[in-house]
């Protein structure tokens, strides 16, 4: 397979992965992945399900280590960074879940203040401000009194972010944000990630197979199948690649069906 094609050589890159491998007992999941993360743009890491993104994300944010490979974040490899050091990176992201992952018997104040108790000595009536503060940028002033199950889907997705960004981070991770949400949410979800760039000048990485969102937001894209790299670029150079895999993914043709139970296999396990 040809390398992918990278366009961002004049760029800083905040985060570098370079031949990441990852396995599951004996399959492997990510299969010698290198790409970079332009620093103040938001990237997009693209695919379908069981490219391979998941994965990827949860190794970007510390929460598993892969079988092999690097993940440079500001020049120090996290693969291999003891505990106490990758708290420290840690505390300079931003995640938001799939979910929320908001907990359901705290306030959505208590929520967004939550990492600011934990990781902060300031004064409860300053972190009180700080969380409202945040709630209003992501438009819910006034619900900081609310449980999440008071609050539409779309609502505990901004909650969500608004505890994301509660301390500041210099990189946001979003996992699928567009996912279960109508497409007016979703694209109000959108808007607020550019406000969020343009804003803080935030580093954004989106994990998504949403192509409407991919072509509001993306300022970078790496585009996973079967656990490699099939491209890495901006939005021109997706549009105008020639794999064949690339045009039926962003036209949403099928897969091609296989002859026989063997071949369908062997795909799935990238053999």
């Amino acid at each position: 397979m040809a390398r992918p094609r990278y366009a961002m050589a004049a760029s800083h890159a905040i985060i570098e992965v370079q031949d990441l491998v990852t396995h599951y007992g004996t399959r492997r999941i990510l299969d010698g992945v290198s790409f970079r993360v332009p620093e103040g743009q938001v990237t997009v890491i693209l695919g379908g399900s069981g490219s391979g993104k998941s994965t990827l994300l949860r190794h970007l944010v510390g929460l598993e280590r892969p079988s092999g490979g690097q993940i440079l974040i500001k020049g120090q490899d996290i693969t291999r960074l003891p505990g106490g050091g990758l708290t420290e990176i840690r505390r300079r992201m931003g995640i938001l879940f799939q979910s929320g992952a908001l907990f359901n018997s705290m306030t959505v104040g208590e929520n967004v203040a939550l990492p600011l108790l934990e990781h902060t000595q300031l004064e409860p009536s300053t972190i009180q401000i700080m969380a409202r503060i945040k709630l209003e940028l992501v438009g819910l002033s006034g619900f900081e009194d609310f449980l999440p199950a008071q609050l539409s889907g779309g609502m505990r997705k901004r909650a969500g972010l608004a505890r994301a960004i509660a301390m500041d981070p210099e990189i946001l991770f979003f996992d699928e944000p567009s996912a279960g949400l109508d497409p007016v949410t979703a694209a109000a979800l959108d808007e607020l990630i550019l406000k969020l760039k343009r804003t803080f000048r935030m580093t954004i990485l989106v994990v998504t197979h949403e192509l409407p969102s991919l072509f509001g937001i993306a300022d970078h894209v790496v585009m996973l199948m079967s656990g490699r790299v099939l491209l890495e670029g901006g939005l021109d150079d997706l549009r105008a690649s020639p794999d064949a895999r690339v045009q039926d993914f962003l036209a949403r043709r099928p897969a091609p069906e296989y002859e026989n139970a063997e071949a369908y296999l062997q795909s799935l396990v990238g053999t």
